[in-house]
């Protein structure tokens, strides 16, 4: 199964830019799992995946990260990273 886990923060401004590129991921994008985490909110997490600038998107595949990307991509380069996967 693939996860996409999108690390943010509420006073990120990247993070506000991301958003709804992140929804229209979604839905385009099926048979895969989205979370949203807020660092502040899941330090432990954040620190677990070794998150340290956001936003951070995280893709997994059966429990294993097989990509992760900082920063803003375009909708169309987010969709092919999370489709390699499937």
């Amino acid at each position: 199964m693939v996860k996409v886990i999108k690390f943010s923060a509420l006073w990120c401004g990247p993070c506000k830019m991301l958003a709804p590129i992140m929804n229209q991921v979604r839905s385009e994008v099926s048979g895969v799992s989205f979370t949203d985490i807020d660092v502040d909110a899941s330090k432990d997490l954040a620190f677990q995946y070794s998150v340290s600038s956001v936003p951070t998107v995280i893709i997994e595949k059966d429990g294993m990260v097989v990509n992760r990307f900082s920063g803003i991509k375009p909708k169309g380069e987010i969709v092919n990273l999370i489709n390699q996967y499937k």
